[in-house]
């Protein structure tokens, strides 16, 4: 007999999920640093367990959720949103997890704000509260964000006065915006696409790496997205102007999203708009737009040097994984050229990222939303650096746009394994908390299959047997 699948339980399941997320991260999330416990404090270690227990938890009713899509009687989008909103309740209030980029954001903010230029120094120019948040790693790091962001958070910054508190929940909030543009994107593309507007609304707003890394971490790619998503969906309708015009504010967010412009065109040569017609005012609409944008936020054209800020020694993504194994072996060799060898991984990296691209566009011309995840996928898995959240990028148009259940499944697994990659203080891991983090999902584990085990047993005269 199959676990008993319904929305309640569901609902029930992922808000429990959450909300053990929220509780643990009171005591190991990336708190400030005067609320920072050591991490073999006893409250640390619970809260860690919790944290996991709750990923857990989140997973779990995200899978029966996505049961109950493919179902005869599926719930309608309107439902779906109602379950993302009290799914992401708890975590409005919760401290940041996973990451402590938020921090970074107000600091930049507030150099945008002190009329420091943030593409050419680090927080620490900064100084203050706000700067001594921010790791150290990236103390004398130039913001890697472009204009239409660092706008944002300047006017966060001082509409908050530097406030901590009133700052962090005010980047969440940004970040929840992110999302709700996103939700509302995402039947539209469905439908366009052909797809299930359920189904994508599953995979591509209720996933939890949106709950983890967007919300709860309230990272600006939420924001990024959001913008994609109804850039593209104006271009799907009679504004296809505005359509660029909100691509590249999604680009000067973070830069990724630039591959958007694309998209437009080719959507609009779908609705028969001549070809040079159609590059030439995308064009002409995304540079009078990035012109604009960058006057109104007074930063400059110094994001455009930005995007080779540099990445973290210890970035697990594919091409520094590799460049770190070549350079220790060139050493053991003792040979010169062991420096070069990341810089030379990176750049193959990008020189596959420009063929996998090219090749993508050119098979998937005729389904441009699809073709748009997929080369976003592609940017995340072979750039420099990766972490959880960037799988998003790729990961929302594909949800929109997949065209099989495989793909879905697969992209679904790929989210439950991303989901448990990264601690909640979003620092590295030694054995210990590894152990606790373990300990935590198999008491999920174990909670579940207990559960599991009741529904399945056998009812005799009104008792459970």
């Amino acid at each position: 007999m199959a676990f008993p699948v319904d929305l309640r339980r569901c609902q029930v399941l992922g808000l429990a999920g959450t909300a053990f997320l929220a509780l643990g991260g009171e005591t190991a999330g990336a708190l400030p640093v005067r609320e920072l416990l050591a991490p073999s404090s006893p409250h640390a270690a619970l809260g860690l367990v919790g944290v996991y227990f709750g990923v857990v938890l989140l997973i779990a009713a995200w899978l029966l959720l996505g049961r109950l899509v493919r179902s005869a009687d599926p719930p309608s989008p309107r439902t779906l949103l109602l379950v993302l909103a009290i799914w992401a309740a708890p975590l409005l209030i919760a401290p940041p997890l996973f990451s402590r980029d938020v921090y970074s954001y107000l600091a930049q903010g507030a150099m945008v704000d002190a009329h420091i230029d943030v593409y050419a120094h680090g927080p620490a120019r900064l100084g203050g509260p706000l700067a001594e948040e921010v790791a150290p790693l990236w103390q004398h790091t130039a913001a890697p964000y472009g204009p239409v962001f660092l706008a944002v958070a300047s006017a966060l910054t001082g509409l908050t006065h530097g406030e901590l508190p009133a700052g962090l929940l005010g980047m969440r909030l940004v970040a929840l915006l992110g999302v709700a543009l996103m939700a509302a994107a995402l039947p539209r593309l469905a439908r366009h696409s052909g797809a299930d507007p359920a189904a994508a609304l599953w995979l591509g707003a209720l996933n939890p790496l949106v709950l983890l890394h967007l919300v709860a971490g309230a990272h600006n790619d939420a924001i990024m997205l959001g913008l994609l998503g109804a850039g593209l969906v104006a271009a799907l309708g009679r504004w296809p102007i505005l359509g660029a015009v909100l691509v590249t504010l999604a680009a000067l967010v973070k830069a990724p999203a630039a591959l958007g412009l694309v998209a437009v065109v080719m959507l609009r040569l779908r609705a028969g708009h001549r070809p040079a017609r159609a590059a030439l005012s995308t064009a002409a609409a995304s540079a009078a737009t990035t012109v604009a944008a960058t006057a109104v936020a007074g930063t400059g054209y110094g994001w455009i040097g930005a995007l080779d800020t540099p990445v973290s020694p210890h970035n697990w993504a594919l091409t520094s994984l590799l460049g770190r194994a070549t350079r220790a072996l060139l050493e053991r060799l003792g040979s010169d050229l062991a420096p070069l060898a990341v810089p030379a991984w990176h750049v193959l990296g990008l020189g596959v990222t420009a063929a996998l691209v090219l090749a993508i566009w050119w098979r998937g011309r005729r389904r441009p939303v699809y073709a748009l995840g997929l080369s976003l996928a592609a940017v995340a898995a072979f750039g420099p650096a990766i972490r959880p959240w960037y799988a998003l990028w790729g990961l929302f148009l594909i949800a929109a746009a997949a065209p099989s259940t495989s793909t879905r499944h697969r992209t679904a697994a790929l989210t439950g394994v991303l989901a448990l990659a990264v601690l909640p203080s979003g620092g590295p891991a030694d054995t210990g908390q590894l152990v606790l983090a373990v300990s935590g999902g198999v008491l999920a584990v174990v909670v579940l299959w207990q559960a599991h085990q009741t529904a399945q047993a056998p009812v005799l005269g009104g008792r459970t047997a």
